[in-house]
């Protein structure tokens, strides 16, 4: 393998490409997503963009349909080519990534990944292998075009990532998880062991040689979207408190302004009772009460999430665990970190 070679030497070479696909209940378009990528493969190949010894990896996340099953029947059928990661239930998609990409690390000089869906764009992987002999460590799938999303899930996608930009977090605009890596990022992405992943904000952690290529989105081959509302809201909030200390020091600047406002008022009071014009009614008194109880819990309800995560953390739970590995006809029983 080449990855030890500098980004100036790497312009004649003919990298080992991994693609790692994510996979929860996909039997509706597994098969043709595999044979997609297996054409575009050996493309890459008879053009000497990767080696022959290039391969596709499953990650079987937890399915509980017949995906694993195929998994296993393309990669007996497509020895080599074809691999299976499967994983003992679902961790997610983040974790699934991240156990593909632990996977072949070692085993390859570029690893893409990609959904099973395959509504990134397949064909720009040969403008990423480009990037990378150019010298880009990590090439970034940046989508142009989202007219198969509904205009609700565009506008909220956008104001995200404004969010995560004002408070700190460093994003790309409309990029996902469509993104290849050099063996050298997967090896400086081994050292970021925390269970809560967003791989959107760690992988710009990991090195400034970031290149970009953008695509048109299309829709689904096949089958239903497996991120639904509550997922991408999952994610969306791990990504704010794992990468973000805003929040917190929000609240703090909320309690200084509000400690202020609060003698501002006791003052106000103290020369209302010597001046004898004494407000009567409770309202002066319920309203502040309801209102600062609630900022109060809500204020600890943010506490409370980083101080969970903290608990999560330092437990060093695993973040995935793997059942099996298809290699062809040889099939690994395994457990992993």
């Amino acid at each position: 393998m080449s990855n030890n070679l500098q980004p100036g030497n790497r312009s004649s070479i003919i990298p080992i490409l991994a693609i790692v696909i994510p996979c929860y209940n996909e039997e509706a378009v597994l098969h043709i997503s595999a044979r997609r990528l297996l054409d575009m493969l050996s493309q890459l190949q008879a053009s000497n963009m990767c080696s022959p010894h290039s391969f596709l990896v499953f990650v079987d996340d937890g399915s509980d349909d017949s995906t694993w099953d195929i998994i296993t029947s393309l990669s007996e059928k497509h020895s080599g080519k074809v691999r299976g990661v499967r994983l003992t239930r679902n961790f997610g998609h983040q974790a699934a990534l991240i156990a593909g990409l632990e996977y072949v690390r070692g085993k390859c000089d570029i690893a893409v990944t990609i959904d099973a869906d395959l509504q990134d764009d397949i064909s720009v992987i040969e403008q990423m292998i480009i990037k990378y002999r150019e010298g880009d460590e990590i090439v970034l799938g940046v989508r142009t075009m989202r007219e198969n999303d509904s205009f609700l899930k565009r506008w909220t996608a956008i104001q995200y990532y404004r969010l995560m930009k004002l408070l700190g977090v460093n994003l790309i605009i409309n990029h996902a998880d469509f993104r290849m890596m050099s063996a050298r990022i997967l090896e400086y992405l081994e050292r970021f062991p925390e269970y809560h992943l967003f791989l959107r904000a760690m992988i710009m952690m990991l090195h400034n040689r970031i290149g970009i290529v953008t695509y048109h989105r299309a829709s689904r081959l096949a089958g239903e979207t497996k991120y639904n509302l509550r997922k991408m809201v999952s994610l969306g909030w791990d990504g704010i408190t794992s990468f973000s200390v805003v929040p917190l020091r929000l609240i703090m600047c909320l309690g200084a302004i509000i400690f202020v406002f609060s003698i501002i008022i006791a003052i106000h009071a103290l020369i209302a009772k010597i001046n004898g014009h004494v407000v009567p009614g409770w309202t002066s008194v319920v309203v502040p009460l309801y209102s600062i109880g609630g900022l109060i819990m809500f204020s600890l309800g943010i506490v409370g999430e980083y101080i969970g995560k903290i608990f999560i953390e330092v437990k060093h739970r695993p973040r995935f665990l793997v059942d099996s590995i298809m290699e062809g006809k040889r099939k690994q029983e395994k457990d992993a970190r």
